[in-house]
């Protein structure tokens, strides 16, 4: 690692950690900008929502392949270049996908555009924890990191809320590529042409490896993403898929056991602290999942507008930064990450339980406002000290790997939660709406009357008699629809927390989690 700074000499350092924080945003942007309200980029694209999460998973997960030899590529290029390319990259791709319609050219570019959020996200987080003289700089940089993702969603959320409103979605896109390019104008400003690290060829990337991880993380999303969909077994695509999944990821493990210079170690899964952070990593955003039901409640049954769900993310938004700076201080005095994590998980499981009362017909702001914050609350706590934990399972050398294992553990945990949720909520939803039909048939004499005084509403209104009729029956069916919804949501959140319980008292008894983890340690992850 070279001493010669990077960095302009006239430039603050105060101002050098605030433009390194804004080019960090960069990979915030690329991944939610088409995630932050996936109706509206579905009817832009005229496809699915599953089609959505699908191009989701394909950018997360070629940014997980790309992680496996990303610094042979800022080890090569020139520091001040290699970012110059890889924003300048990033507002093309996004130009593109403004004026794309064909959903196959629009996974092409999201693949691209995992790459390009891959590339620069490790080097800035090393120049951001470098930048600053306290012990507990670490602390610091991954809080602020990590704070960023937590914060991009919803802040993401708003900002399309309003463009929709006022203009159309491309301008999404086409918002996004200006700030690409204004990191560009700061990268331009604030950079010298020093480099980073001594210059190392790239003849020696394993491009066979990222092939086929990438090849089985894709494949693997297409089978869990699109299972339920297309009735699983019954599907000749699911099934190829799944066969492609595990052969490919079969033939990556054998190859990284088999050669001299793995590009991932596998001994890295010898440690028990980091199979435990890897567990737990899947379990976190399994159960954050869960608050894209209460989104999902807020439009289907409490009807509530697009810009009122957006804004009242603002509340999760505060919890979260709570959490944050709990967790911060918590590091700070090196407390016991199981209680940290006992903590967080602890608050999941209230938010859980007492969220589960809140499925009624209809609710306030005020009613949801102080569970729907605790969820924040847990996910500010739990973040930061678990990649801190995984990371810090491992001897020095092995630190890299065991960071793209927490990315690992939050990709297939994301896309499982996200799996989970729809196919509970598709059975659940399903069966309840059978059971309550029985109670609204035509014949049902409760049914008639109901439809009765329903017409005459509507013909008070002054819809024919045939429409008001047509209208109640809609009117009837989608009150069922609502009531099975709110009914499988219960049963989910339940099921949820007593899950939560389960891992609290797995957090209490395993033998393996430390009283407390060396942060310092695997500094090269400071990476």
């Amino acid at each position: 690692m070279s001493e010669v700074s990077i960095f302009k000499s006239w430039v603050p350092n105060w101002a050098i950690i605030a433009i390194i924080f804004f080019c960090m945003l960069h990979s915030m942007v690329l991944l939610g900008v088409y995630t932050s309200n996936v109706t509206y980029a579905a009817s832009f694209l005229d496809v699915e929502v599953e089609d959505l999460q699908f191009s989701m998973c394909v950018t997360y997960g070629t940014f997980l392949a790309t992680l496996l030899i990303e610094s042979r590529f800022f080890k090569f290029f020139p520091t001040k270049k290699y970012f110059l390319v890889i924003y300048g990259l990033a507002a093309l791709t996004f130009i593109l996908t403004a004026y794309t319609e064909n959903f196959s050219l629009f996974i092409i570019l999201r693949m691209a555009e995992g790459i390009l959020m891959a590339l620069p996200v490790l080097p800035l987080r090393l120049f951001l924890i470098s930048r600053f003289k306290s012990k507990n700089a670490v602390i610091i940089g991954f809080s602020l990191n990590y704070g960023a993702l937590m914060l991009a969603s919803p802040f993401i959320m708003n900002i399309a809320v309003w463009l929709l409103e006022n203009y159309d979605w491309k301008y999404m896109a086409l918002g996004s590529a200006f700030f690409q390019i204004v990191c560009v104008a700061l990268v331009m400003i604030t950079f010298n042409n020093n480099r980073y690290y001594k210059k190392i060829p790239l003849y020696q990337i394993d491009w066979a490896s990222f092939i086929l991880v990438l090849t089985a993380i894709i494949c693997g999303s297409y089978f869990v993403v699109y299972g339920q969909k297309k009735y699983w077994f019954e599907s000749s695509q699911i099934i190829v898929a799944l066969i492609v999944a595990l052969i490919t990821g079969g033939f990556f493990i054998a190859r990284q056991m088999l050669v001299t210079r793995p590009t991932f170690d596998m001994k890295v899964f010898q440690y028990a602290n980091l199979r435990t952070g890897l567990l737990l990593s899947v379990v976190f955003y399994i159960v954050r999942s869960t608050l894209n039901i209460c989104h999902s409640t807020m439009y289907v049954v409490w009807n509530w507008e697009p810009s009122r769900v957006a804004h009242v993310q603002y509340l999760n938004m505060i919890g979260v930064v709570t959490g944050m700076i709990l967790t911060g201080i918590f590091l700070a005095k090196s407390v016991a990450s199981r209680y940290i994590f006992i903590l967080g998980f602890s608050l999941f499981a209230v938010f859980h339980f007492w969220f589960t009362f809140l499925f009624v017909p209809d609710a306030s702001l005020a009613d949801i406002a102080i569970p729907y914050m605790l969820q924040g609350v847990a996910v500010g706590i739990i973040f930061v000290p678990l990649v801190l934990f995984t990371v810090s399972a491992v001897p020095k050398h092995y630190a890299p790997f065991a960071g793209i294992v927490g990315v690992a553990g939050r990709f297939w945990g994301s896309i499982m939660g996200f799996a989970i949720i729809q196919n509970a909520g598709w059975f659940l939803q399903n069966t309840h709406f059978t059971k309550f039909r029985q109670f609204v048939l035509p014949e049902s004499p409760e049914t008639q009357g109901r439809v009765e005084q329903l017409t005459k509403n509507f013909v008070a209104k002054g819809y024919t008699l045939d429409d008001s009729n047509k209208l109640a029956m809609k009117q009837i069916i989608s009150s069922v629809s609502k009531q099975s919804i709110l009914l499988s949501n219960m049963e989910i959140f339940t099921a949820m927390g007593y899950f939560m319980l389960i891992v609290i008292i797995f957090l209490l008894l395993n033998q393996h989690l430390r009283q407390t983890f060396d942060i310092f340690k695997n500094r090269i992850w400071g990476t």
